[in-house]
């Protein structure tokens, strides 16, 4: 399937950039360091990869 207008890699990002969001929040509610540092992660995946669809 044909990548429009970086459409898929700005898809993905968001999804990534929520689950970052989520799994951030739950490790501060759970004051779980761990989980918090696995959701920036996936925050920091997931605005890379939109900025890549935006530049397609």
């Amino acid at each position: 399937m044909a990548d429009h207008n970086g459409i898929d890699d700005k898809l993905k990002g968001q999804t990534n950039k929520a689950k970052g969001e989520v799994k951030e929040q739950t490790g501060k509610v759970k004051d779980d360091p761990e989980m918090q540092t696995k959701g920036k992660k996936d925050k920091t995946k997931g605005k890379a990869q939109k900025g890549i669809g935006k530049l397609k």
